[in-house]
């Protein structure tokens, strides 16, 4: 589905990846228990700053701060919207 968004100057719009519903021993984690997702795939992204050129494309997984960006909903899903610096990598 092609969304109708374009982000300007450095920022970028991540849909972010689900959260892990089980330890690695099996554990279930309950919904209060889970932490904020740390890494999305970039849905798009702007033109970046005048000398400045955007590093990430659409489609990149990435790493993320906990608490980076704003929080957004667009036809029903939930999005992020941040500023290229708030990026940490490139998975």
């Amino acid at each position: 589905m092609a969304l109708n968004i374009q982000p300007l100057a450095d920022r970028v719009l991540v849909a972010p990846l689900a959260a892990e519903t089980k330890t690695a021993s099996g554990i279930i984690i309950p919904d209060t228990a889970k932490e904020k997702p740390q890494r999305g795939t970039v849905v798009a992204v702007g033109k970046g700053k005048k000398d400045e050129p955007m590093t990430v494309k659409k489609g990149d997984v990435v790493l993320y701060g906990k608490y980076a960006g704003t929080e957004i909903k667009l036809e029903g899903t939930d999005y992020l919207i941040m500023r290229e610096d708030d990026l940490l990598a490139i998975l």
